[in-house]
């Protein structure tokens, strides 16, 4: 027998009508919801409301129980087939949808497809509990891997068991109590709020360019006390005007002009070039560097080097003689000739002669 509208209709004002006595407000909270349950209870199976629900004033009395003006027991029941109720409404919605994204997927319908992928979900759901398990038995940032009290090797063997358990579990699921079940269910929707908060987190890392497994550690940095930057060239002299950049492009900025020099530029020190004040320069430049002077220069540019080969030395004449002279003829007692100098033998000059008393020469000793 098939349950039309009228029938729904029908049914609703016998069951307020036997409702009469209660307050308006009370009456209507009672039965807002009651077409939609009673199409509900219609749509599961056949047979009419009476046959389901019993006659609408025995209806109307577990309405009235539940609302407290009668008996506690038929009032706990009238809220449980509420309850059932709404979760069957809730189930058919659910099933017309998965009818729906079946043939999407290849499949009658969507929860067939989804229970080939049962095994893969107890493993998965093994990895997030021992995930979990690491995240409450660690103090520091989580890894890939499962560890207990820090150590990975344990974290395996924990992560192994829990494999082996979540296995069964999910075969024996069906066998267990209703709130056993509601228990395990409540357990994966957990399990799966905490996967979305681990991922949310290394999303975060990776957005901020954070190493994932490191903890940062706070270093000063070297830089900061400096106030000015002077470059040197290869001859150990300081280098006005210079700018610093890195690989980019970019201009290094170091320091900030620690004197007061009224020649400096009244702009922004960030447009200076460095140094900001050469005259507290660290270090003097070098002296210049000095050519290797040839061999045998003596370094003055006035003064010619000695010759070194055999010179012609005259020899002694006799008083009187006269000296010979002219071009290519040198004068030993002119000042600036060179001193011979070497090995060629020379004759020893003839000692002076004594004049006697009429002018005649005397003899010399000989030796």
């Amino acid at each position: 027998m098939t349950v039309t509208g009228q029938d729904v209709t029908d049914y609703v004002e016998r069951v307020r009508a036997a409702l009469a006595d209660l307050p308006p407000q009370a009456r209507d909270e009672l039965t807002e919801d009651l077409p939609e349950h009673l199409t509900e209870v219609a749509a599961e199976a056949d047979g009419s409301l009476v046959d389901r629900l019993g006659t609408p004033e025995a209806y109307a009395a577990e309405l009235r129980a539940a609302a407290g003006a009668g008996d506690p027991a038929a009032g706990r029941r009238v809220l449980e087939r509420r309850i059932a109720v709404m979760v069957g409404h809730a189930r058919t919605r659910i099933d017309r949808v998965d009818a729906r994204l079946g043939p999407l997927l290849g499949h009658a319908t969507a929860g067939e497809f989804l229970r080939l992928l049962r095994p893969a979900w107890w493993v998965g759901r093994a990895y997030l509990a021992a995930m979990l398990i690491t995240a409450i038995s660690t103090d520091g940032p989580l890894g890939l891997l499962p560890r207990l009290d820090g150590n990975w090797f344990v974290g395996l063997l924990m992560f192994a068991g829990l494999v082996v358990g979540s296995c069964w579990l999910g075969r024996h699921t069906s066998e267990l109590r209703i709130w056993q079940r509601w228990a395990v269910h409540a357990g994966a929707v957990g399990l799966i709020l905490f996967a979305i908060g681990g991922l949310l987190v290394v999303d975060d890392n990776a957005r901020l360019g954070a190493d994932y497994g490191y903890q940062s550690t706070s270093v000063q940095n070297p830089y900061d006390q400096v106030q000015d930057v002077y470059v040197y060239d290869s001859e150990g002299r300081v280098v006005e005007n210079a700018r610093l950049f890195d690989q980019n492009g970019t201009p290094i900025r170091l320091g900030w002009p620690a004197c007061d020099d009224p020649a400096l530029p009244d702009v922004n020190p960030m447009q200076r070039g460095y140094p900001y004040c050469p005259e507290q320069a660290p270090f003097r430049p070098r002296p210049p560097a000095v050519a290797p002077l040839p061999p045998g220069s003596t370094g003055d540019p006035g003064v010619s080097p000695a010759p070194t080969g055999p010179v012609a030395v005259p020899t002694a004449t006799t008083p009187g003689a006269p000296v010979p002279t002219g071009p290519g003829t040198a004068d030993p007692t002119a000042p600036g000739t060179p001193v011979p100098t070497g090995s060629a033998p020379t004759t020893p000059p003839a000692p002076p002669s004594v004049a006697g008393p009429a002018g005649e020469p005397l003899p010399t000793a000989t030796r």
